[in-house]
């Protein structure tokens, strides 16, 4: 299926912030890399680059949310999804040449202290991911605020070990942290009154 103009540049755009950060993603690149003329780009975001940014967050936030609801189903043990989910952040990131990292972390560092479009999707996304993770939490029986303080550190965890596996060029650090946060849901009794019903070993 031919994909629209509009939806080039937003995809475009959201590899860029990837790539490149916020600051360092112009709007002539932009529009280059969509194959679109700098006008149809000002005319599908008379906002220019910030208003195209907040829809490439927003498509990149949907792209995540995908991710992590297969990770999160691919496993009825919560710590086993958790874990699932940081070895394939790992994969993506190696498969990319440690370039295509979050977009959100990089916009959201570059935007601080506004109170700007981009700010704000950017805690929507946050919001967003954390609310998947919580309700896998709830589901398995986990209590409302250990699932939305669990839900919040998986978040954390993630998005801070991705950076650190790009600046190291190396899986390990997703690694580590999924295996660490799957021990750190098992170590709730939440989990203990869980655990018997998943399937053996």
């Amino acid at each position: 299926m031919q994909t629209s103009t509009r939806d080039r540049i937003v995809i475009a755009a959201a590899r860029l912030l990837q790539r490149q950060g916020y600051v360092g993603t112009g709007i002539k690149q932009i529009a280059q890399e969509a194959q679109a003329t700098l006008g149809s780009v000002y005319h599908f975001f008379p906002g220019g680059k910030e208003a195209v940014a907040v829809a490439a967050i927003k498509y990149s936030t949907e792209e995540f949310a995908t991710l992590l609801r297969e990770a999160l189903d691919s496993d009825d043990d919560p710590a086993g999804a958790v874990s699932a989910c940081a070895r394939q952040l790992a994969e993506e990131l190696r498969e990319s040449g440690w370039t295509d990292g979050c977009p959100v972390t990089a916009a959201a560092l570059e935007t601080l202290g506004t109170e700007s479009e981009i700010q704000q999707a950017c805690a929507d996304a946050l919001r967003g991911w954390e609310q998947l993770v919580r309700d896998k939490l709830l589901r398995c029986g986990f209590p409302a605020q250990s699932a939305r303080e669990l839900a919040s550190t998986v978040i954390s965890a993630l998005e801070g070990a991705e950076v650190t596996a790009q600046v190291n060029r190396s899986e390990e650090p997703l690694q580590v942290a999924g295996r660490q946060l799957a021990r750190l849901i098992r170590s709730y009794d939440e989990y203990e009154a869980y655990a018997p019903v998943l399937p053996p070993m």
